[in-house]
C-alpha cells in the first residue's frame, strides 16, 4: 500500500510499504477513507521533534473495517469507524476513568513500528477499546464524513480545553490560538453555553470561522496589546475561562494575563519552546487554575458524536484544503506556510 513517511525535516514522502494485516486477535485492519494533517505534525516536519528516517506519520483517520481478529467483538468487516489519535485497551483503570491517553498498553499512531493515519490502511490494536462505530450511511455524505473526522482529534481536543477551562452556561471565554484546535475550542465553548467568546487571532480567514463557530469578539493584537484589548472587552476583569491552544511561552503568558481572578485556563497546545510562560506566584495570588494536557478524545466521542450527526455542531470548516494521498507532502508545505489551516486527505 501507499503511506506517508518522514525522512528528515521538510522531507515527506509517499511510499510503498507493507500492507497491514491482523497480527493479534484484538486487531482490526481499517481502510482509510479520510485522514488529515495536524498542527502537531508540523513539529516533526520542521525537525523540532525527532523522527526516525522512514517513520510513518499521521494520527487522525476514519475508514472501513476490512478484517478483524478472532477476539474482536464490536466490529466486523464493512463497519465505518473513527479512530481517536491514540489506541487503548479499554480495560485498564485509566480507560475506565476516561483517561485513555494514559493506558499502559496504548500508543500513538505513527510511533515507531506502528502504522500512521496518512496512508491507505492502518492496523488498529485493541480495536474494541479504541474505535467508535459510525452510521454506515455517513460514508456517502462527504460533508458529514469530514465533520466526523474532526472527532479523531481536534474537536475532542477543543472540548477537553473547554472543560479544563471550566466553561459553563453564561461564562465569558477567551481562546488563545486560531488554529484548528482553537477554533474547535470556540465551537466547544458555544456548545457548553458560553455567553461571550473572545477569539484571539489575526488571520481573517480563521477568525471568520471563529465567528461562524460562535465567537462574539475578535482580538487581532498580540502580547500586551492583546491583554489590554481583552481587559477592555471584559470591564477590566478578564475572562472566566481561557483556552490555550498554541503551546508557546508567549501564548501561556497571554492566557494567564487575560484570565479573570478566580478563573481557569484549559491548556491543550502541545508545549514547545524554552519556557512555560507560567508564574506560579501570579497564579497563586489571583487564584487562577490550570488544567488540561493531552486530550482523551476516546472518552468524548460518544458524547460529541450525536451532535455532529444531527448538525448541532459542524467542525468541518476547519478543513480548508483537500489533497489526495500523493499530495500530502504539498499539504504539509501549505500548512507550514500558513496558506492552509488544516489539510484533509482523501486516500
Amino acid at each position: 500500500m501507499r503511506a506517508t513517511t518522514i525522512h528528515a525535516p521538510f522531507d515527506m514522502r509517499v511510499e510503498d510499504v507493507p500492507d497491514p494485516v491482523v497480527q493479534d486477535p484484538t486487531d482490526v485492519v481499517v481502510r482509510v477513507l479520510r485522514a488529515c494533517v495536524c498542527g502537531s505534525d508540523l513539529w516533526a516536519y520542521r525537525g523540532e521533534s525527532a523522527r526516525q528516517p522512514g517513520q510513518r506519520i499521521g494520527h487522525e483517520f476514519l475508514g472501513i473495517v476490512e478484517a478483524a481478529g478472532s477476539d474482536v467483538t464490536g466490529f466486523t468487516a464493512g463497519d465505518l469507524v473513527v479512530a481517536p489519535f491514540v489506541w487503548s485497551d479499554g480495560t485498564c483503570d485509566y480507560c475506565a476513568e476516561g483517561l485513555q491517553t494514559s493506558c499502559p498498553r496504548g500508543g500513538f499512531w505513527g510511533s515507531v513500528g506502528s502504522d500512521g493515519g496518512q496512508g491507505e490502511a492502518v492496523r488498529v490494536p485493541f480495536a474494541d477499546g479504541t474505535l467508535v462505530k459510525l452510521p454506515a450511511d455517513a460514508a456517502s455524505d462527504d460533508r458529514l464524513l469530514t465533520a466526523l473526522l474532526a472527532l479523531s482529534d481536534v474537536m475532542g481536543t477543543g472540548h477537553h480545553a473547554a472543560l479544563g477551562a471550566g466553561v459553563r452556561a453564561g461564562s465569558t471565554v477567551a481562546v488563545v490560538g486560531d488554529g484548528a484546535v482553537g477554533l474547535c475550542g470556540v465551537l466547544a465553548a458555544k456548545r457548553l453555553g458560553a455567553e461571550r467568546i473572545i477569539a484571539l487571532g489575526r488571520h481573517t480567514a480563521r477568525t471568520d470561522i471563529a465567528r461562524r463557530f460562535g465567537a462574539t469578539d475578535v482580538v487581532a493584537e498580540r502580547g500586551e496589546a492583546a491583554e489590554a484589548a481583552v481587559r477592555e472587552l471584559t470591564g477590566g476583569q478578564g475572562a472566566h475561562a481561557v483556552i490555550e491552544a498554541v503551546g508557546t511561552e508567549q501564548s501561556m503568558r497571554t492566557a494567564v494575563a487575560i484570565s479573570r481572578d478566580g478563573g481557569s485556563i484549559g491548556y491543550v497546545g502541545v508545549p514547545h519552546g524554552s519556557g512555560t510562560g507560567l508564574d506560579l506566584s501570579v497564579m497563586f495570588d489571583r487564584n487562577i487554575a490550570l488544567r488540561g494536557g493531552v486530550a482523551p478524545v476516546r472518552a468524548y466521542i460518544p458524547e460529541l458524536l450525536p451532535d455532529v450527526l444531527d448538525g448541532t455542531i459542524d467542525p468541518s470548516p476547519v478543513f480548508d484544503l483537500t489533497v489526495g494521498l500523493e499530495g500530502v507532502p504539498g499539504g504539509y508545505k501549505a500548512m507550514d506556510a500558513r496558506t492552509a489551516l488544516k489539510v484533509l486527505v482523501k486516500p
